[in-house]
């Protein structure tokens, strides 16, 4: 099952959240004290790893006690069946069409139901899967029919015998419990037709056949209806909640008589629980390293080769798991002293754990913690975390939050933050924001109604994530990359000077770095109540971004002054169409010549003749390559062209056609800003 949403309600500071809902790495963004921390609890409480029951005397919100009750529910969340799991309701009910969403939920009582969204309808007859051993197993203690019977009493105690039988193995357990009556009197007629001599063989069989048969039908009556089956497996499939909130940090050098006396005496501090889960995810025993180290000189041999094969089994573990360097763990012991070492690959000597960065120190204890929660696998969970990395630097932050989408691969996960570095802005879509209301925190995706501490992180982490630093104002034209916003900004200042009317004087140019980040950008910025138009190319990136826009956010935000444009369209071309495409080819591919001169020298190459389709950058990269000329960049391109822009005194000196296109293009952003 996977989680697709959930509700809170009456759970702290939390009187109804409203539905939530989740993708496999979802992150719940709001200031501290905001309703992160209780949300993800209410939630982990639904179905612990480790049981973590409801306290209504401590988590039903605060001025409400008139309406306080065990039975409210606290959580109900939906999950989505897999196909091998409909398939298996299926052999269950009998039922081929199983509906795909099912809900579960929890009170305060403690009570879990879970149910389909949809209703089922069970069939209470359907016959109950029961193992043939078992029903075996049980007739065989049925008395056996002697030769001392009667032949017309033996005959009848087989047709008993048989039929009783055949009533269990086909599970018609209903006729099978109306047998008992009907037996004890077909018998008791044939037993006063026996002779005195077999007759009381034949009592004791008829006491002994109508017992067991009676004992096997109440051992029938507890078997689990259809219905408790169905409510049995869900329950069984139930995804386990994994919430961690206590990073604790290992400094790699411990003292395994200490750690010994306090865990022996239940008195364990949080550093020794950590470090015993690292000495088991080794596989290394606490107790193993003591013994061998107070050993003979084999001993003390074999103890270091046993720690050798740990830490090369943790290095395995951990391998490839941070980005920015290869590490690789060695452990030494000098009597009852543990020491962790770590060397990466560009220092080849070994620094012990306490002396790297305690960035690293936290991330290498939090990254083995994590699995140790799971019992190093996450299969069939569900992981909360709250305010994860707030310790790290902004770059290990960024570490982090690629080691949370390995962990999301397979399953759910949700997060808690106020960093802007633990936000991935390629991923809008997983961004829910916390805010209060008169009505209590309520959870939404509408980055207009956001709280503005919300709204600040949120605006932080497109900054950084833009690779620049840019104002917003509040009408603001997002193109593409930086080549647009050089290009667009001299042709808008030429016009300008003509008399023509370029870009409005109050519209600020964001360059975005690509196509889907323009969507990103956008998206933040109609989250902030500003006015947008987004520019794209008229080719195939630019309308897939001009479609995710318009149909996954701009429907989100209706009566926002938001517009898309496509280049193309703008100045009623045809086809592809970029922002160099406003120009002549002669006139780009003539830049072209200046700025790769050389290359174009050393191949023996005078005229560059463009052919094919798409836009005018595409064809110049396909001519390059088809000459084996590499290392082509735009930049260079589009800087050489500023600067022609740049120098040119007023618009009567851009190439033919140009004049025309750009004054549709900047008629069209206008129209888009609403001005006529």
């Amino acid at each position: 099952m996977d989680l697709k949403a959930f509700r809170v309600r009456m759970y702290k500071g939390i009187l109804d959240s409203d539905w939530v809902n989740i993708d496999s790495l979802t992150v719940l963004v709001g200031k501290n004290e905001s309703g992160k921390t209780s949300l993800l609890k209410a939630l982990h409480k639904l179905n612990p790893y480790e049981s973590d029951p409801y306290e209504i005397g401590k988590e039903w919100p605060r001025g409400l006690r008139t309406k306080r009750s065990e039975e409210h529910v606290v959580c109900v969340a939906r999950f989505q069946l897999s196909d091998q799991e409909k398939s298996e309701l299926t052999e269950i009910t009998h039922i081929e069409k199983i509906p795909d969403i099912v809900e579960a939920s929890r009170n305060y009582a403690g009570k879990l139901e879970i149910k389909f969204e949809e209703e089922l309808s069970l069939d209470e007859s359907t016959p109950v899967e029961i193992d043939t051993t078992e029903i075996d197993a049980i007739l065989d203690k049925l008395p056996k029919v002697r030769d001392n019977f009667s032949d017309e009493f033996k005959k009848y105690a087989d047709e008993c015998l048989n039929e009783a039988r055949r009533l269990a193995n086909e599970k018609q357990f209903m006729e099978l419990e109306q047998l008992v009556q009907k037996h004890e009197s077909l018998l008791k007629e044939k037993r006063a037709q026996s002779h005195a001599n077999s007759y009381r063989a034949e009592l004791r069989f008829t006491n002994q056949y109508l017992t067991g048969l009676n004992q096997f039908v109440q051992n029938l009556l507890p078997l689990p209806s259809v219905q408790s089956k169905v409510d049995n497996y869900l329950i069984e499939h139930l995804p386990t909640f994994i919430y961690m909130d206590d990073y604790r940090a290992f400094s790699g050098t411990a003292h395994l008589d200490d750690i010994k006396t306090r865990r022996d005496s239940g008195r364990s501090t949080e550093e020794d629980k950590t470090f015993l889960t690292i000495l088991g995810l080794s596989n290394l025993d606490l107790d193993d390293l003591i013994q061998l180290g107070q050993g003979t000189e084999e001993q003390v041999e074999e103890r270091q080769y046993d720690l050798d094969d740990g830490a090369a089994t943790l290095t395995k573990i951990i391998s490839g798991r941070f980005r920015q360097r290869s590490y690789e763990v060695t452990y030494r012991a000098d009597d009852l002293s543990f020491f962790t070492f770590v060397k990466d690959n560009r220092d080849p000597a070994l620094i012990k754990l306490e002396e790297r960065s305690k960035g690293f120190q936290w991330f290498f204890s939090f990254d083995l913690m994590f699995m140790h929660e799971s019992k190093g696998t996450f299969e069939g969970c569900v992981i909360l975390l709250d305010e994860p990395g707030l310790h790290l630097h902004p770059e290990a932050q960024k570490d982090l939050l690629l080691r949370l989408e390995e962990y999301a691969k397979g399953n759910i996960l949700l997060y808690t933050t106020h960093l802007p570095f633990m936000i991935d802005l390629n991923h809008p879509d997983r961004v829910r924001v916390l805010k209060e209301t008169e009505n209590g925190i309520v959870v939404t995706t509408d980055f207009i109604e956001s709280p503005p501490e919300a709204k600040f992180v949120l605006q932080a982490a497109l900054g950084m994530d833009a690779s620049q630093s840019f104002l917003v104002a509040d009408r603001n034209l997002v193109v593409e990359g930086v080549n647009d916003y050089w290009v667009l900004s001299e042709l808008s200042n030429l016009l300008q000077q003509d008399g023509k009317r370029g870009r409005p004087k109050d519209v600020l140019i964001t360059p975005a770095g690509s196509a889907s980040t323009a969507v990103h950008i956008a998206t933040i910025m109609i989250g902030q109540n500003l006015d947008v138009v987004a520019l794209f190319d008229s080719d195939d990136e630019g309308r897939r971004a001009q479609g995710k826009l318009d149909h996954n956010w701009l429907t989100q935000y209706k009566g926002t002054q938001t517009k898309t444009l496509l280049l193309g369209n703008a100045v009623g071309a045809c086809g592809d169409f970029a922002l160099e495409d406003l120009f002549p080819e002669n006139f780009i591919t003539g830049i072209v010549k200046e700025v790769y001169s050389r290359k174009l020298a050393a191949a023996d190459i005078d005229e560059i003749t463009l052919q094919g389709e798409g836009i005018l950058w595409q064809k110049i990269l396909r001519f390059m390559k088809e000459k084996g000329i590499e290392g082509i960049n735009k930049g260079p391109i589009a800087k050489q062209l500023r600067n022609k822009l740049s120098d040119m005194k007023d618009v009567s000196e851009l190439p033919e056609g140009t004049k025309e296109k750009a004054v549709k293009l900047f008629q069209e952003i206008r129209n888009a800003f609403g001005e006529k």
